[in-house]
């Protein structure tokens, strides 16, 4: 199958709880997530919202810093037997958890409900919460899309679920036909369902993206994702759902601005996302977050090595990897003893046949050949 991302967008406060109002015509924004979350537990646990009639205090989310979130994560792998999952379980458990926490967090979109999501991310979520939580849609990206950004104004927490690229049918006429009409013979499942929507978003000013790369990051930045109040949206490689990692059984949430620090090294920064030894010894750093960058982790590796790798799939013109390059060259210019390299997908459709979509993107040959050049 060629490659591709899957992609969550969590608008900032989830669930299309149809029938639900709030009390004023005009609320600030904190007054509106209280009346739509105690609208909601009435709606989904009448027994909890009678015990509870004379209290209108949300449930308390518990809030990290930067270091506290990184002792935590350390901690919870140290001291919890853990359990082991794929990557789409991970993805699933984290949504869980939450709806369980949370009566306004619901998920919407293609096939999510009891067919349980082309991944099976979202199996046997409508069962334990409901078809209002759980909700299928037409094929219809834009109009969903919109409905998770009305939700989120109206004080809940809507993860929205796009099986393909989400806000590409909302450029159909750029994005999928006028680059691609010429190509749309035997290979439309590859082209239309492979485009790497980092690019289209980044300039998006507000709206903040991670990616997951691990069973243990995505079930992390999948929790947080949905708790933070900003608009965020999570990148889900296809061909890592599958991936098996042994995670905590404590409860644990990844700070969606921190890159991750793969493997220590000397000689060279390789900077990637969901993703050699020749006698080089690479630092290896997971960015995850693709907006904000975390230039303070680069940084630091960066004047430890002073020569810079970007691995990414996206393509090269107006990618993250540009991006990063820009970002890298602007803060830590004088501590670089090489020209920044960028390896990239090429600016090309992606094509049907799997040895020519392997021409397209980036090899782990590439990525050697690309060390050994720059620290000659």
């Amino acid at each position: 199958m060629p490659t591709a991302s899957s992609l969550r967008a969590a608008a900032p406060a989830a669930a299309p709880c149809y029938g639900l109002r709030s009390t004023s015509a005009a609320v600030p924004a904190g007054r509106g997530r209280l009346v739509a979350r105690a609208a909601a537990k009435a709606a989904f646990n009448p027994i909890v919202s009678l015990k509870k009639k004379n209290s209108d205090s949300p449930p308390v989310l518990s809030a990290f810093t930067s270091t506290q979130n990184a002792n935590m994560q350390v901690l919870s792998r140290q001291i919890s037997k853990g359990h082991e999952v794929l990557l789409f379980e991970a993805l699933r458990e984290a949504l869980i958890e939450e709806m369980k926490l949370d009566p306004t967090v619901c998920v919407f979109g293609e096939d999510v409900s009891h067919y349980g999501g082309s991944y099976k991310v979202t199996k046997g979520l409508a069962d334990m919460f409901g078809d209002l939580r759980v909700l299928d849609t037409p094929i219809a990206e834009n109009s969903f899309t919109g409905m998770g950004v009305g939700a989120g104004m109206k004080g809940l927490r809507p993860v929205v679920e796009g099986m393909s690229p989400l806000p590409a049918p909302c450029l159909q006429p750029d994005s999928n036909n006028c680059g691609m009409l010429h190509l749309l013979v035997a290979s439309v499942v590859s082209l239309v369902h492979s485009q790497r929507l980092e690019s289209y978003l980044q300039s998006i000013p507000g709206l903040q993206m991670v990616a997951c790369s691990t069973p243990y990051n995505a079930k992390g930045l999948m929790k947080a994702a949905i708790r933070s109040e900003n608009p965020v949206v999570l990148f889900e490689h296809v061909l890592l759902y599958n991936l098996k990692e042994k995670i905590p059984d404590d409860e644990y949430v990844i700070c969606l601005e921190e890159a991750e620090m793969v493997r220590p090294g000397e000689h060279v920064t390789i900077l990637t996302y969901t993703l050699v030894n020749k006698g080089y010894d690479p630092e290896v750093i997971d960015i995850r977050s693709l907006k904000p960058f975390d230039l303070h982790t680069i940084g630091n590796s960066i004047e430890k090595t002073h020569r810079v790798v970007i691995v990414e799939e996206c393509m090269r013109t107006g990618g993250i990897g540009a991006s990063l390059s820009s970002a890298i060259t602007d803060n830590f210019f004088d501590y670089l003893d090489a020209k920044v390299t960028c390896l990239s997908s090429q600016d090309v459709p992606t094509p049907y046949a799997a040895t020519l979509e392997g021409a397209t993107v980036v090899q782990p040959a590439q990525i050697v050949a690309a060390v050994e050049e720059i620290c000659k």
